[in-house]
């Protein structure tokens, strides 16, 4: 809602490749920008002699991987402050973590590269990162691995199939998010029962030993 009524607004014809780039790092960083309906515009531009399109991948790419370093930074030390130390949040935010970090600690590789293709992991993906202490040298190669990928497919795509590219991304990206979802509905309930089976393996191995001091 908010980034189409934004896209509405802002024209990237008039303003120039800057504000493309400020809107890729701030949907990056975890602000409800539309950073890949800018780059979409700004790659349809210079397919009609605009821009060069070597330009605009190279300062989306940029301005992706600077924006989700921002975002992993904020969420590393201000969002985990934050659900650790703020009273109301600090139940929610211990569950979510005992789940979190887990998950980031098998798959943050995959959610950080992938994510860069779904609109709600793109927000998302650098500061859940950052809050579940995924180790930055990874976040970084695969950040940035993620991020010219993504610039390239989606530029070249938009510039060759015009309009139309947006379409096709929506389409891919509802399959995909959806697939990114029971994925990892799937990993947290299986992390949740290994957690429990090796507490109830505990109390089990405790238990004899309980006896045998009786």
């Amino acid at each position: 809602m908010v980034g189409g009524v934004l896209a509405a607004i802002v024209d990237v014809a008039q303003v120039g490749l800057p504000v493309m780039a400020l809107l890729i790092a701030g949907e990056s960083m975890g602000l409800p920008l539309p950073g890949e309906t800018a780059l979409i515009t700004a790659a349809i531009l210079a397919s009609r002699g605009n821009f060069d399109i070597a330009a605009v991948i190279v300062l989306a790419a940029t301005a992706a991987i600077v924006g989700d370093n921002i975002g992993y930074a904020i969420g590393r030390r201000g969002g985990r402050s934050l659900l650790l130390r703020h009273p109301r949040l600090r139940g929610h935010g211990e569950r979510m973590l005992s789940l979190g970090e887990p998950f980031f600690a098998r798959h943050g590789p995959k959610a950080v590269f992938l994510g860069r293709w779904f609109a709600g992991l793109r927000i998302a993906a650098a500061w859940l990162a950052g809050i579940n202490r995924m180790r930055w040298p990874s976040f970084l190669f695969w950040n940035a691995t993620g991020g010219i990928a993504w610039a390239v497919s989606v530029g070249v795509l938009a510039y060759v199939l015009g309009h139309s590219a947006e379409r096709v991304l929506k389409t891919a990206g509802a399959v995909g998010a959806g697939g990114v979802l029971l994925g990892g509905v799937a990993a947290l309930v299986y992390l949740r029962m290994r957690r429990r089976r090796r507490e109830r393996a505990r109390l089990d191995a405790g238990e004899p030993a309980a006896r045998r001091a009786r």
